[in-house]
């Protein structure tokens, strides 16, 4: 089986920038990780590796230091991956990433299944996995906590819906996207990192993949962020020091006030 998993790199949650003239994150300085919910998806990828045999490639768009994302996938026991990188790639949506990730795994070669993370912790859309079914024609499940079973021409999946689970019986190839029920994500391994440092990750710009750089970027993208707003806080607080009784009593007194002054009491 062939398994081809889209990973995304982030900045780590506490790291996240926007630039509110482009609309879009700034990544540059900034230290990102796989994105957590992928890795759900990594492990998904190899143990369905290890049942059936076959290849795990993760594929990935962004800067030339998410390479850093595709050598840990490797380490944690994926065999390959290929990164998507050029300017031309700057700013896109996810229509036109999905169309990118989309062009790129068709010049990887032929597939069986396609595993993407729910969404990134970043843009937070989810569109990104199911874009990139849309654009390959083939069967797609989101949400999906189990793998029941599979075989050389279907894959049977439980996923997650508002009132409980649903199984679906899906032609091969498809692609899904998982929630962190489907697996524990690993640790890499000493052996694995060896092979990561060892394994060359070829990097495709557009020209190499064969892809048209109109459709790319800022200006192939057909949604725009138009303006950002940071969140207000609407409610404040008030802190009584109360360092001895006297002032203790005070507090007690004005805390009363203020809740018959609320009508709670």
């Amino acid at each position: 089986m062939n398994i081809v998993i889209p990973i995304k790199q982030v900045p780590e949650t506490s790291n996240v920038k926007m630039d509110e003239k482009t609309g879009t994150m700034v990544r540059e300085g900034v230290e990102s990780i796989i994105n957590p919910l992928d890795l759900y998806a990594i492990e998904a990828g190899i143990q369905l590796k290890d049942r059936f045999g076959g290849t795990v490639t993760v594929i990935s768009m962004g800067p030339p230091n998410a390479e850093k994302a595709i050598r840990e996938a490797i380490a944690m026991g994926c065999d390959g991956g290929v990164l998507v990188s050029g300017r031309e790639f700057a700013g896109s949506d996810t229509w036109a990433t999905a169309y990118a990730l989309s062009e790129s795994i068709k010049k990887i070669g032929a597939f069986d299944l396609i595993l993407c993370g729910e969404r990134a912790t970043d843009g937070d859309t989810g569109q990104v996995g199911p874009g990139i079914a849309s654009f390959l024609d083939v069967s797609l499940a989101t949400y999906v906590s189990r793998i029941v079973e599979t075989d050389e021409k279907e894959i049977v999946v439980e996923r997650l819906i508002e009132d409980g689970y649903e199984t679906l019986a899906m032609r091969l190839p498809a692609l899904v996207t998982v929630v962190k029920e489907i697996s524990y994500p690993r640790l890499p391994t000493l052996r694995g990192k060896q092979k990561a440092r060892k394994t060359a990750v070829p990097v495709w710009a557009a020209a190499e993949i064969g892809i048209d750089a109109a459709k790319l970027g800022l200006n192939g993208s057909p949604t725009r962020v138009v303006k950002i707003e940071m969140p207000k806080v609407t409610r404040g607080g008030k802190i009584v020091p109360a360092p001895d009784e006297e002032s203790a009593v005070r507090a007690v007194d004005g805390l009363v006030d203020f809740l018959k002054s609320k009508d709670f009491i």
